[in-house]
């Protein structure tokens, strides 16, 4: 049997700590743009990142989705709105 297998329940010790936020990120002034973020970050955590909030006596849920509702409400998920794009001019013919 291999010993060299990553299991995700299980640190490994070269493992990159989470990108945490130094401040808390203000909330999104949108409950759409909460929504795409949490959603966003609910697919990291599908994939295998790693959890953010690091409390052991608390209580978290256990899907995805919750999680990454409760990282976004604490402000741990960092977010960037691009600008809109100007409109496109139609050329006359």
């Amino acid at each position: 049997m291999d010993e060299s297998i990553h299991r995700p329940d299980q640190p490994s010790a070269d493992a990159p700590s989470p990108m945490i936020p130094a401040e808390p990120v203000p909330l999104p002034n949108s409950r759409f743009l909460f929504v795409d973020i949490a959603a966003l970050r609910a697919k990291q955590l599908r994939r295998g990142a790693r959890l953010r909030i690091l409390s052991e006596t608390e209580h978290l849920p256990k899907k995805p989705e919750r999680l990454a509702m409760e990282e976004v409400k604490r402000g741990l998920v960092s977010y960037d709105v691009p600008l809109p794009r100007p409109p496109v001019a139609e050329e006359a013919e």
